[in-house]
């Protein structure tokens, strides 16, 4: 059960508290954890964004994007207090770079480099080879509360196509993929380009259908932002590329009301199957 206290709008949840010389506490919250009671990788990557762009503003910078975020999950993260640490690798007029880590009780827990940038809703596409992937109306959708174990869930409404959902109940398939949309259900607020960083990890893991465990841990997450979304809901699509040696590799791609790209994803996993891989 979530406790009162604990803070359902991202923007709280994710927020950081300058401490000086690049320093930033943080406070990781109950309401956007997953299996096994971690904090999702994409909630994380929210974090150190946060401190990215505080930390590189006072050095000068202007941009308010994280348009890049790579994070290599070198332990497990709690809930509860962390500590960041900012390293502006540069201040430029297109791109800023920061490094960041992040601690809980002095042991280093997470590693980013992070890439800001400015975004514009008026952006001119001039060339687009991502399709929007074919997902049943969301009527037709099935609406996915994570359990008991995923509270993510309350704070994304997350509906899944008929056609990658019945692994829920026991369904196993030949295909690692999973389409559905994504609404931020943390209190009012719409996607923008930093909340996109938690939708890029916030579809269930593709190797559900081809009955893996629950135990998919993030090892390297990589996302990208590449437009600012417009509308309620993401049409999402996440998919396994390859399995081998107890590793996935997975895909995801995100589009606005647009039917527009405005977000990707790509990371590295351990999973488990029954009986091995």
């Amino acid at each position: 059960m979530i406790d009162d206290d604990q803070p359902r709008a991202l923007r709280e949840a994710a927020a950081v508290e300058p401490q000086g010389d690049g320093c930033f506490d943080a406070n990781l919250s109950l309401f956007y954890t997953v299996i096994g009671g971690h904090p999702n990788g994409g909630y994380i990557q929210t974090v150190v964004a946060n401190a990215a762009v505080a930390a590189a503003s006072q050095e000068g910078s202007s941009h308010l994007h994280a348009t890049a975020v790579s994070t290599n999950f070198v332990g497990a993260t709690n809930v509860g207090p962390a500590q960041l640490t900012t390293e502006v690798r540069r201040v430029g007029r297109g791109v800023s770079f920061v490094h960041v880590t992040l601690r809980q009780e002095g042991v280093l827990a997470v590693e980013s480099l992070v890439t800001l940038g400015s975004l514009h809703v008026d952006s001119l596409v001039r060339y687009a080879d991502a399709a929007p992937p074919p997902v049943a109306p969301l009527i037709s959708c099935r609406r996915s509360t994570g359990g008991d174990e995923v509270n993510l869930m309350n704070a994304i409404d997350l509906r899944l196509d008929p056609s990658c959902a019945d692994w829920a109940t026991g369904a196993r398939s030949q295909v690692g993929e999973m389409t559905g949309w994504l609404r931020l259900d943390d209190g009012g607020a719409l996607w923008d380009p930093w909340s996109l960083l938690l939708a890029s990890d916030a579809m269930p893991p593709a190797t559900f259908p081809l009955a893996s465990s629950g135990w998919v841990p993030t090892l390297q997450l990589t996302s990208y932002v590449r437009q600012v979304p417009v509308g309620e809901w993401l049409r999402a699509r996440q998919w396994c590329v390859v399995i081998a040696d107890g590793l996935v590799d997975e895909r995801c791609e995100l589009f606005d009301e647009r039917n527009q790209l405005v977000a990707s994803a790509s990371q590295l996993a351990m999973v488990r199957f029954p009986g091995g891989v």
